[in-house]
């Protein structure tokens, strides 16, 4: 993956960094973002709406390592594969808010093609 890609992860005020992750379930790909706040709280936006607050940015990858969601920016070519996606095909969902990107946090793919 080349490293003059923007994936996003430039955050809006007040937190301090986010990142996209995702997750393969069949034929859908489904987001999450994590945000980490100025604080150091940590907290994930998913695709049902909620927010979900944990102390730190540590316990929040451990959560969605454990839910089978891995960050986008370290997929290779095999693991987009293995998710059922072409890496080259797909982004992260863009919005001028939550609630713009909520709809786009689940994403039925054809399989292999993304």
């Amino acid at each position: 993956m080349s490293d003059d890609i923007d994936h996003g992860n430039e955050a809006p005020e007040g937190r301090a960094r986010s990142y996209w992750w995702c997750a393969g379930f069949g034929d859908t790909l489904i987001w999450s973002r994590l945000d980490i706040l100025d604080s150091g709280i940590a907290e994930v936006f998913g695709a049902t709406g909620e927010y979900l607050r944990y102390d730190d940015e540590t316990a929040a990858r451990m959560a969605l390592l454990d839910a089978d969601f891995r960050e986008f920016d370290g997929l290779d070519e095999e693991d987009a594969a293995v998710m059922g996606f072409d890496l080259e095909s797909m982004d992260i969902p863009r919005g001028e808010s939550d609630e713009e990107l909520l709809p786009r946090m689940v994403h039925k793919i054809a399989r292999g093609i993304g």
